[in-house]
């Protein structure tokens, strides 16, 4: 795949230890953008770094653990998270940088590294994920019509609209990880839709979430928004 003026074909062109950033509710897909707003000196270090080297940040959320110190500096880490190439970048005068990356190829945690940086370091590997290099994987299993059947429904109930004509011209790939990527839902949520096995996987997941949350705010009840 490529991203910015790099192309990623296997594991070998990819750093095997590379910074994260922990940042829950947060979701990098694969030929996604994500863009960031990066404030503290930790994390600018960490882009600075990356600049200086691969240009890749591992996005990945804090641990799921209801029972952790959310308010811990280095709270636990999630198994699996997305590396993102550095694509864009804005420095904004007042000390902070305006970052998009571009998602890569999602990975496996093996171990974080001893701490000789403000930032944190992993060990990974994207051998399970390696099919996330090839752009287009299973787009012809995905339901497309259920897809845009329930989108437009979230649209409704929240009085919103769309660019219904981008839309029609998104493949299946760009229209799911879009979709899931900007969804309004917690943590929990976002790491299903990052681990699904498939994007027929991760579009079923999506449809499954939004209509769970739709049926809620039907009720009454809460949105699954945390």
């Amino acid at each position: 795949m490529q991203a910015g003026n790099k192309t990623y074909e296997t594991e070998s062109d990819l750093p095997s230890v590379i910074p994260v950033f922990p940042l829950p509710g947060a979701l990098l897909l694969p030929r996604g953008q994500l863009p960031l707003n990066i404030f503290e000196p930790r994390y600018i270090a960490m882009i600075d770094a990356a600049l200086q080297s691969d240009r890749v940040v591992g996005m990945i959320q804090p641990s799921l653990d209801e029972n952790e110190e959310m308010t811990s500096d280095n709270p636990d880490l999630c198994g699996v998270g997305c590396i993102g190439r550095l694509t864009s970048l804005q420095e904004s005068g007042d000390g902070r940088y305006l970052i998009t990356l571009t998602g890569i190829a999602r990975f496996d945690v093996l171990e974080e590294m001893p701490a000789v940086t403000p930032y944190r370091q992993c060990r990974v590997s994207i051998n399970r994920f390696h099919d996330d290099l090839e752009s287009g994987q299973g787009e012809d299993d995905v339901d497309r019509q259920a897809v845009l059947r329930t989108f437009r429904a979230y649209l409704e109930a929240n009085d919103m609209d769309a660019d219904w004509e981008g839309i029609e011209r998104a493949g299946n790939e760009a229209l799911v990880n879009a979709l899931s990527m900007m969804s309004p839902y917690g943590p929990a949520e976002k790491q299903a839709l990052l681990e699904a096995d498939d994007l027929k996987t991760r579009a079923e997941t999506l449809i499954a979430i939004t209509e769970m949350d739709l049926a809620r705010k039907a009720g009454g009840g809460e949105q699954i928004l945390q």
